[in-house]
Parts: C-alpha cells; sequence; structure tokens
C-alpha cells in the first residue's frame, strides 16, 4: 500500500531506526575475518562482502538511506561498476519512485561487450549536463568508482557524489575527493567492526 510508505522528506526516526539495522545486518552478514586478497590487489585479514546484504530484502534500508543523501543534489541518476553497485543502484531507483524527484539507475560494464548495443553505460541515456551519483558497496582505494566516474564523463554527464555502503580507509575517499567528488560513507569500517564486537560474532 502505497499509504504505508514513509513520508518524504524522511524523518529523522525512520532513518536513524534503517541506519542502525542495516548497520547490524551488514556486521553480522557481510563481514568477514580470515586471509583475502580484495580487488585493488591488497591483502587484508577481513573482508566485506556487501552483496550478502544488497542481494537481501535489507537492500531497501540501503535504498531509503542513499536517497536521502541524495536528497539535494538535484541528481537525475545513479549507478555504478556492475556488479556491485547494480542492486544499490535499483533500489535507490526503486525507492525514489514514491517521491517527488524519481531517479534513473544505470549500470556501467567493465569491458563493452562484443555485440549488441555496443554500450559501456547500461540504461536510459544518460546525457550531456545530466548530474549523476556513483554508488557502490566499499570503497577500499576508490579504483572502481573512479572507473564508473570515467565512464559516465565519457558520455558528458556529471558526477555529484559518490556513495558507499562501507569506506575501509585506506585511502580512496581521500583520493576521490582530491579529485573533486564528495563521498558519503553510510558507514566506516570501525563503526562495522565495533557493531560486529557489539554482537559478540
Amino acid at each position: 500500500m502505497l499509504s504505508s510508505l514513509p513520508p518524504w522528506p524522511f524523518e529523522r526516526e525512520t532513518l536513524e531506526t534503517a541506519r542502525e539495522e542495516l548497520k547490524t545486518r551488514i556486521a553480522r552478514f557481510a563481514y568477514r575475518t580470515g586471509d583475502f586478497t580484495l580487488a585493488s590487489g591488497l591483502k587484508s585479514d577481513y573482508y566485506i562482502d556487501g552483496k550478502q546484504v544488497t542481494l537481501s530484502p535489507a537492500v531497501a534500508l540501503v535504498g531509503l538511506l542513499i536517497l536521502d543523501v541524495l536528497k539535494d543534489d538535484q541528481v537525475v541518476a545513479v549507478g555504478g561498476l556492475t556488479i556491485g553497485a547494480d542492486p544499490i543502484a535499483a533500489a535507490v531507483s526503486a525507492f525514489s519512485y514514491f517521491t517527488p524527484r524519481p531517479l534513473q539507475a544505470f549500470l556501467v560494464r567493465k569491458e563493452v561487450k562484443d555485440h549488441g548495443t555496443r554500450r559501456r553505460v547500461e540504461g536510459p541515456p544518460l546525457e550531456p549536463g545530466d548530474r549523476v551519483a556513483i554508488v557502490e558497496d566499499v570503497v577500499t582505494q576508490g579504483g572502481s568508482a573512479r572507473q564508473a566516474i570515467d565512464a559516465v564523463e565519457a558520455l558528458g554527464a556529471k558526477v555529484c557524489r559518490v556513495v558507499v555502503l562501507v569506506d575501509r580507509q585506506q585511502g580512496g575517499r581521500e583520493a576521490l575527493e582530491r579529485d573533486g567528488y564528495p563521498v558519503t560513507p553510510l558507514f566506516t569500517i570501525e563503526e562495522i567492526k565495533q557493531r560486529h564486537r557489539e554482537l559478540g560474532l
């Protein structure tokens, strides 16, 4: 029922409740300890498997919170590098349908297909000057976000913000911001680790 949706703009209490629930779910289901090699090539003793959350019903919390982050940016579309960004962008776009300013979603392929439309950026076409946001589940050194930024800027779109679920605090946020792209993490890795400890996991 449409009447059951939270009011727009969302109340602070609604957002804080959603944020605490999402933090718990990331700490419980996505945070893993062990011996891992990251996409950046770095070694790590922990890993954030964001798809354990973004491919679950809890992605609705992600869509709600990111949509609130973007409410003043006047963006018309949201997306990022496939496949980590895909469910996030879809959730934000879906939630936005029930607001005064619906947003399109797009995905950025890692490589251009050799058949079909041969487009690297899939979704409703981005036009020169369109204001867009890049989303992803985790930022480490910023490489995935940078690939997405380069792809949409090649079409003439303007990236206004990068929003990530978790900032690993390993320089990616700072690198992107030095290049002029504001980065908003929903959580830092320290917040996730703290919640993990609180849960006794």
